[in-house]
């Protein structure tokens, strides 16, 4: 986050509250080209965001005032500035759904917890869609008031030039072509006039106080019912069982007939159409992030896509008639290219771990044993300072500090070196697991620091999953 957005963003924070910000932590970047920063003191802790794009905010703007009127668990604005590009919304921690099906998942299996948390977010989305739907202002959508024609040809263009191209899968293109009119023109078909989220995954939920919240809904529009379900349940790297989708599908069914009426056979046919497209659009994002952006960490999820589209596609069917499009489709698990990164890709979890050395070593929950242990005790301590002490080493002075006035960044070097080796051979020869910790004197600065920094640097470099915990801070 640049500084100059970083000042305006404190500035709102002080002319809104009348108190000065004792903290700044700038929150890692996700899939999209916002920007977001938690502002902090003793009285209070809120969000501030940045996106140069004014018309996407004036549509989150309209739609959360309008959810949070009616009810639906949304962060509230606080503030907005002048520009529009910048604005401080409420706080909801850190935990989304899919940080709680990873935790879980790891000593549970995707147990009754998780299937609970489902269940609360499918409560809302029926409530969502029609209720709260009911009155909202479609004109300031942003870049398509409803997923109309162009909106879905845009989505399989993507796909088409973004994923099978540059992962230099064979097609006819005209036929292909063709398909894609055949295809869009049948969803078209469904009943729309509900508003889609658009987004609607488990990352963009969050969990606080035993309640769920909803986020990054600004590309909203008048849609069909299935498609946010299909988002949801077909979630990449949530990676649901079928038995338990099954299940939450016909719960989100019961919720819907509370509120109108469904023919369930028909609803279920238009579902299948909705998750296939919902999957090409979702790769198409995987190839121009990861191919053509060169962000591996997202290429790591198209093995679950692939997984998905395979049992998809041994149930469908579609009334029409769409073969070039099924040809390649069916096609995609038999790609090289895409071998490799399922083969690479697919099964490594990095724990990465900071601690403090006075409360032990911590232990590997996957019960391998083995992994990295680094010892940050020789690096200059920040917490030796009494205006350190309250933070930790996701703050922004802590942080100057560290890069300033210790060897963190030489050290870094080493630790990457040696654990890039152990990375490759683990995705090379299969492995599922690979701790790697980071101790200090009390687990709250230079660890957090070189945690932060490790967990970064994986998620950019290679295709696995990174699990993150501050086990003094937790």
């Amino acid at each position: 986050m640049k500084p100059t957005v970083t000042n305006n963003i404190i500035s709102l924070f002080e002319s809104t509250f009348n108190e000065k910000v004792a903290d700044v932590e700038v929150l890692p970047l996700s899939g999209s080209y916002r920007e977001y920063c938690r502002l902090k003191n003793n009285n209070r802790t809120v969000i501030g965001a940045f996106n140069a794009d004014i018309k996407e905010n004036e549509a989150f703007f309209s739609f959360t005032r309008h959810f949070y009127k009616n009810n639906i668990p949304v962060p509230k604005i606080i503030a907005i500035g002048e520009d529009k590009t910048y604005y401080l919304v409420e706080d909801l921690g850190n935990i989304t759904l899919f940080d709680f099906i990873s935790q879980i998942r790891q000593t549970e299996g995707f147990s009754e917890k998780i299937v609970g948390e489902y269940k609360k977010v499918l409560r809302q989305l029926p409530k969502i869609q029609i209720e709260a739907g009911k009155e909202i202002d479609y004109s300031v959508c942003y870049p398509r008031a409803a997923f109309d024609k162009q909106s879905m040809m845009w989505d399989l263009n993507y796909f088409k030039y973004y994923f099978l191209k540059l992962a230099k899968i064979h097609f006819d293109e005209q036929a292909l072509e063709d398909d894609f009119q055949i295809f869009s023109d049948y969803l078209l078909t469904a009943a729309s006039d509900y508003f889609l989220f658009r987004d609607f995954q488990s990352r963009n939920v969050m969990l606080k106080d035993d309640l769920v919240y909803f986020i990054d809904y600004q590309g909203g529009r008048k849609g069909a019912l299935q498609y946010d379900l299909a988002s949801l349940l077909y979630d990449g790297k949530a990676d649901i069982p079928q038995k338990i989708r099954k299940y939450l599908f016909g719960f989100y069914l019961e919720e819907l007939k509370k509120l109108i009426d469904v023919d369930s056979e028909k609803f279920k046919q238009y579902f299948d159409g909705f998750v296939l497209i919902r999957i090409m659009q979702a790769m198409g994002a995987y190839g121009f992030r990861g191919f053509y952006e060169k962000k591996e960490h997202f290429l790591k999820s198209i093995p679950f896509a692939l997984n998905n589209l395979k049992y998809l596609l041994s149930g469908l069917n579609l009334p029409i008639d769409i073969p070039e499009m099924i040809k390649v489709l069916n096609g995609l698990p038999q790609s090289t290219v895409l071998q490799e990164i399922g083969a690479s890709g697919k099964g490594l979890t990095v724990r990465v771990t900071s601690f403090s050395y006075k409360k032990g070593i911590p232990s590997d929950p996957s019960g391998n044993g083995g992994g990295f242990v680094f010892d940050c005790r020789a690096l200059h301590n920040p917490g030796r300072y009494e205006e350190y002490k309250d933070l930790t080493g996701k703050d922004e002075k802590v942080i100057e500090f560290i890069e300033t006035k210790t060897e963190m960044g030489e050290f870094l070097n080493s630790v990457q070196s040696l654990i890039t080796r152990s990375v490759k051979k683990y995705l090379e020869r299969g492995f599922t697991h690979l701790t790697i910790s980071f101790g200090c004197t009390g687990g709250q600065h230079r660890s957090v620091y070189a945690a932060e920094k490790i967990m970064e640097y994986l998620q950019n470099n290679f295709p696995v999953e990174v699990v993150l915990s501050h086990r003094e801070q937790e």
